[in-house]
């Protein structure tokens, strides 16, 4: 069976659409499947029509968070209650295209573990794409894999469904925890479609909220470079010592306090950073050490 996990917050516009797309396409290719609906603390009636959907389709199931926790803890939620042989992760807004999850099905019974969705193109202004395409860069140095060759559109096999959710960490990154599980994969690609009804989610502040939020849960790299930058900032201590006692077997002063002041600026900022980046990472392990759980289930729709 294939289990079909559709996060969705304030999405009651779309979730109708979703689940009929869905279930005629399961059905019109004789695929045994189940459609699970997570709702992520909705200020709308998502899951008002989440419920409706369970009543119209046996396929159909849904469950509501007490408030809204991220796209991540949903995706997770729809894994731990997952029934499935293999899971799909698909946007309720339907920019995912339903019908490549057929592909994705077929390339699963041909014994591939991982099916990454692969986007060929971004929607959004010229300055989103531009962000979007800098963001995936920068992602993908820290985290150690090409972010741009995979999405939470996917298809995962059991085995690794079991190997994520035994992970015992608060703090997840499905996209990139898929390509570090390991086995066997491959690719597929897919045109992000346009909304057909809402607008998105995301915007700059989220985007950098979840980038910073992802980066420092799966890498070390930001506490590695405050290393590097220490050492290059030494490095020009030590260049500009020498110049300063060059001049003075010269017999030339330094000259004035502007230098000066300008790297007590520079160290002092500096400083700051590196502290607030160890800052973060400590917020993190607090947030581990407290081992609150990712997500509370208020309702379901099969209780």
């Amino acid at each position: 069976m294939l289990s079909i996990i559709i996060p969705a917050y304030n999405e009651e516009l779309n979730v109708s659409l979703a689940a009929e797309a869905v279930t005629s396409l399961m059905k019109s290719n004789l695929i045994e499947s189940e459609i699970i609906f997570v709702d992520d603390g909705s200020k709308d009636k998502t899951y008002d029509e989440i419920c409706k959907m369970a009543k119209a389709f046996d396929n159909v199931r849904g469950m509501s968070f007490s408030r809204n926790f991220g796209k991540e803890a949903a995706i997770f939620a729809g894994l731990e209650n997952a029934k499935g042989d293999c899971a799909a992760v698909l946007d309720c807004d339907l920019q995912f295209p339903p019908e490549k999850i057929i592909e994705m099905y077929t390339l699963w019974q041909e014994g591939y573990e991982v099916v990454e969705g692969v986007k060929t193109n971004q929607n959004g202004s010229l300055m989103y794409k531009l962000f979007a395409k800098s963001f995936y860069k920068i992602m993908s140095k820290f985290v150690g894999c090409d972010m741009q060759e995979t999405s939470d559109f996917k298809l995962i096999d059991r085995k690794v469904i079991d190997a994520l959710l035994s992970l015992p960490e608060r703090n997840t990154f499905f996209r990139a925890l898929s390509f570090w599980s390991g086995f066997k994969s491959t690719k597929l690609e897919f045109k992000v479609e346009d909304r057909v009804n809402g607008k998105s989610k995301w915007d700059l502040s989220k985007l950098t909220k979840y980038a910073v939020t992802n980066i420092t849960s799966f890498t070390t790299a930001p506490l590695q470079a405050i290393t590097v930058f220490g050492l290059i900032l030494l490095c020009f201590m030590f260049v500009l010592a020498i110049e300063t006692l060059v001049r003075y077997l010269c017999g030339y002063n330094a000259e004035g306090f502007t230098t000066v002041i300008l790297l007590l600026l520079l160290i002092g900022g500096s400083i700051m950073m590196a502290l607030g980046i160890i800052g973060y990472y400590i917020a993190r392990i607090y947030e581990e050490v407290k081992g609150r759980p990712k997500y509370i289930i208020s309702k379901k729709t099969d209780e």
